[in-house]
């Protein structure tokens, strides 16, 4: 039996999903050698972090917890990325809304019933301006959005750090830094006794189905496909590339933004620390979209995935007494095998003659 790679002119669902998959086993595989190096059996290292994501309600309420943000965070990014807007930026947006959120609900005076209306108003819009310069950059000056973006992220860590050190530090505080708790008006209702707020989680499933409809079922979402996929064919039909640009890092941002006042309204009730408001969301939610395949509603599998690699990696500190950062190495994995399996999905395997035969997608 004969057999041909030939390029495939469309990757299939299923192709896409099993190499997806061959890449979190891989991923999985590898980090299992920093568990030989720590002197932990690999086979106890994973029984501890699935019990540590999935064992207890507790736990599975941890991965939601974890998962909300990487969700309203993962869809913004789809977003951009699907238009070849690779907005690195998202950690700074979610720290913007985080502030933003604060001011509202610490300092503007508005009356009880506006606050938490306001603090997601407003934090959305704060992470969707701090998106635009970019963005605008990007346009006008042909500045590198990876760049401006990413550098951006240090901007807003810095100015978290001097608020909450300065003049938003709370009365009292000594030795770690933060600001007043808000008021119980600014506070998100959570689930039960767990620590998941159901606003957020609801949001976070609405707008990852509204983005997968925007970009299959409007003119706008067309257009933005036809920008990501042949910037000369969109130039051709009269598309605008900067007007999608300009919506997409608006969305992206902002839905960071939004991600951050539901960590600080339905977390922590004030604001502190940057490496406690994210968790490197930002930055672990470029992963989600990449494994999602820039599908806004893939995103809420991934999320959930990447969600219990956070719970679980605490688990696996906790218990065996691992570093944390391995979490972070294992991220880098998937990515890693992602981008590496990312070659296969373009080609098939066609059995037979030259003159027939059955295609298979690796």
């Amino acid at each position: 039996m004969q057999f041909r790679v030939e390029p495939s002119l469309q990757s299939k669902a299923s192709s896409i999903f099993l190499l997806s998959l061959l890449s979190i086993v891989l991923a999985f595989l590898g980090s299992s050698v920093i568990f030989v190096f720590y002197r932990v059996s690999p086979w106890e290292a994973y029984l501890t972090f699935f019990h540590g994501a999935f064992g207890s309600w507790y736990a599975l309420s941890e991965t939601f917890k974890r998962a909300i943000p990487l969700l309203l965070v993962g869809v913004g990014l789809s977003l951009a990325f699907r238009a070849q807007v690779l907005n690195i930026g998202a950690e700074g947006q979610i720290l913007l809304g985080a502030i933003a959120a604060t001011w509202v609900a610490l300092f503007s005076g508005v009356p009880s019933s506006f606050m938490l209306p306001g603090m997601f108003f407003l934090g959305f819009l704060a992470g969707a301006i701090w998106a635009l310069v970019p963005a605008v950059l990007k346009i006008r000056f042909a500045v590198n959005e990876v760049l401006t973006s990413l550098m951006l992220n240090y901007v807003a860590s810095n100015l978290v750090l001097y608020l909450i050190g300065g003049p938003w530090k709370g009365k009292g505080v000594r030795g770690f830094t933060y600001t007043d708790t808000f008021p119980e008006a600014g506070w998100l209702g959570t689930i039960g006794t767990s620590r998941v707020p159901y606003f957020t989680l609801l949001v976070g499933v609405v707008v990852a189905v509204a983005g997968y409809f925007f970009l299959k079922k409007t003119a706008l979402g067309f257009e933005l496909r036809v920008v990501g996929s042949s910037p000369e064919t969109a130039r051709l039909l009269g598309i605008s590339e900067g007007k999608i640009t300009l919506l997409v890092m608006f969305l992206s941002g902002g839905l960071a933004g939004f991600a951050g006042v539901g960590e600080v309204a339905g977390i922590h009730h004030l604001l502190r620390h940057p490496s406690h408001i994210s968790l490197g969301y930002g930055y672990t939610a470029i992963i989600v979209a990449w494994l999602a395949r820039a599908n806004p509603l893939a995103t809420i599998l991934t999320a959930f995935l990447f969600g219990a690699l956070i719970s679980g990696g605490d688990a696996l500190k906790v218990s065996l007494g691992i570093p944390f950062q391995v979490v972070s190495v294992l991220n880098g994995l998937i990515l890693f095998f992602l981008i590496s399996t990312e070659l296969l999905s373009r080609y098939r395997i066609v059995w037979g003659s030259s003159r027939g035969g059955g295609a298979i997608e690796p």
